[in-house]
């Protein structure tokens, strides 16, 4: 299918004016370009511009939930501004978070990282969870401090970290209470025991066994904590069948 200026004028027009429960057919030339744009840099760019006025341009939400599907497929940095101006905006939000969850390079997660300190704390759990989703680095001091808040962000911050599971993500876990009221324990424990066991699919051992080891010496002789007990003791066995499998 041809992609001339003026076909897709006609078709970004009909997204202009589209709300929920409107006529899609128009957008099939639309589809077609952002497939094509894969391969094809001039249009990419093309379409990211027009995507971009539209998100800009008062467009319904229906409307912006299109482009932000779009953009998940093809958005670069450039698409990067106009999608953070929704990120503390709760209908749209989401959206906007999962377009830029997809989009690599720095720009992204910048704006993400950013959104993290600024947006309510019902939109911070969204923020943390695109942010573990990239493993992004940079985000590991604040999760660290949302650690210790309350269990409403304290509990996805602990998943955040067990996703990321660099060597400060596994350090702040590690100081964090495992027995800790109103499921932030629980979630501590499961992001460690998380951490554990990508180090040991990732051949790193001896970092995996530390948590494993950790764990079972918390859990000692503490009559309420034998299933954490019981789930360190099987990783140190699994740590011990791959030095065996590795000899």
């Amino acid at each position: 299918m041809p992609f001339d200026p003026t076909a897709l004028d006609t078709a970004f027009k009909s997204l202009a004016a589209y709300d929920w429960a409107a006529d899609t057919a128009p957008f099939q030339m639309i589809d077609a370009a952002v497939i094509a744009a894969a391969a094809d840099k001039a249009l990419r760019a093309d379409l990211e511009k027009r995507f971009g006025a539209l998100l800009a341009d008062g467009t319904s939400r229906a409307a912006k939930e299109y482009v932000c599907r779009k953009l998940m497929m093809i958005g670069t940095a450039a698409s990067v501004p106009a999608l953070a101006a929704f990120l503390g905006d709760t209908d749209n939000s989401h959206m906007a978070r999962f377009a830029l969850e997809r989009i690599p390079g720095p720009e992204a997660g910048a704006a993400l990282n950013k959104a993290l300190g600024t947006v309510s704390d019902a939109l911070k759990i969204g923020m943390m969870s695109s942010l573990a989703s990239r493993r992004d680095l940079a985000c590991v001091p604040v999760l660290t401090t949302l650690l210790k808040g309350p269990p409403l962000l304290a509990i996805p911050a602990a998943n955040a970290l067990g996703t990321i599971h660099s060597t400060e993500a596994i350090a702040a876990l590690a100081a964090a209470d495992p027995f800790a009221a109103e499921g932030v324990g629980e979630a501590v424990v499961n992001a460690r025991l998380a951490c554990a066991e990508s180090l040991l699919a990732a051949g790193k051992r001896a970092d995996a066994l530390a948590i494993y080891q950790g764990l079972a010496k918390a859990a000692a002789g503490k009559p309420d904590a034998k299933a954490i007990e019981l789930a360190a003791t099987r990783g140190i066995l699994a740590c011990a069948d791959a030095v065996a499998a590795a000899s």
